[in-house]
């Protein structure tokens, strides 16, 4: 069982960077893909990016803005957010998991879930 663990959130204002980090209990030889999602109050969760065999894929609206990255000395899949929006509020989940390519931004399709990790941006 590998369990994951955000840290990194918090209140910033538009246009500030924030970094979000994701530490896995273990490493699974299964897994393929590490993601991050988010959700808003009222709103569905929504894919914002992955990291799978080297390959990272953005939504559209970050893209620009986010990477997606590992760091090796922490051992952590991290979420660099630049040029925050208020749109960008929301609570941010790391997943894992080997989803297919076609269904890497299906949520349904991460084994693996962290507890999620809160970013506010104030206008």
């Amino acid at each position: 069982q590998v369990q994951l663990a955000e840290s990194g959130g918090g209140l910033v204002q538009a246009g500030d960077s924030l970094r979000l980090s994701c530490a896995a209990s273990a490493r699974a030889s299964t897994i393929s893909t590490q993601a991050w999602f988010r959700q808003a109050p009222g709103q569905e969760r929504q894919f914002v990016a992955a990291f799978r065999r080297g390959s990272t894929y953005y939504t559209d609206s970050v893209k620009g803005r986010y990477t997606i990255c590992r760091d090796n000395d922490k051992n952590t899949e991290d979420l660099q957010k630049n040029n925050l929006k208020p749109e960008d509020t929301a609570r941010y989940f790391c997943a894992a998991g080997s989803p297919r390519l076609s269904n890497r931004r299906r949520d349904a399709a991460y084994r693996y879930w962290g507890q999620g990790t809160q970013v506010t941006v104030s206008t």
